[in-house]
């Protein structure tokens, strides 16, 4: 048996593309809606690869060879209730759906929390669609669990045709020592 070639690391400006057409697949999925074009998300995510706000912003990549199949970011928790100094947050968190149940998010999850504990945060959260079952499952399989926030958020024209319509989140949590 031939182990397979599957990673996990910090992305780099050239993995742009590949992230956005996770990102993209992924909104096509959850929400029937694309508010992006691939090149004009890819430069969004090129800029955002090359000038990180600060140091503890960290984007990364899950790979299956040299393919993107999913991604992370991980920062400080910006949440009005936070730490930042203490608590991070999985600001996004994303498998391509046609590589889901391959062992990708496992690796994606452990990295983000490896990652959030170097940059010696104490705990970390996530925001999850309401509707979204099965990573609210995967989170709480993997010993996250609701801290009983939650939020709405909608894009700028969420009746727009081919936008993001308003979701509510929910706000998972775990603690990294």
């Amino acid at each position: 048996m031939v182990a397979a070639d599957v990673s996990v690391r910090v992305a780099w400006p050239a993995d742009a593309g590949g992230i956005a057409a996770v990102q993209l697949a992924a909104w096509l999925q959850r929400y029937d809606a694309v508010p992006l074009g691939v090149g004009e998300l890819t430069e969004a995510w090129r800029g955002t690869l090359s000038r990180p706000p600060e140091a503890r912003h960290r984007a990364l990549v899950a790979l299956a060879h040299d393919e993107v199949v999913g991604f992370a970011l991980t920062l400080p928790s910006t949440d009005p209730d936070s730490d930042p100094v203490a608590d991070g947050e999985v600001a996004e968190f994303t498998v391509a759906p046609d590589r889901l149940g391959q062992g990708h998010g496992s690796r994606l999850l452990q990295a983000c929390a490896d990652t959030l504990a170097a940059d010696r945060f104490l705990r970390a959260v996530c925001w999850v669609d309401s509707t979204d079952d099965a990573l609210r499952s995967f989170l709480t399989s993997a010993g996250w669990g609701p801290d009983g926030a939650s939020r709405e958020l909608a894009g700028e024209d969420a009746a727009a045709p081919g936008s993001v319509p308003r979701v509510r989140q929910v706000r998972l949590h775990t603690a990294l020592s």
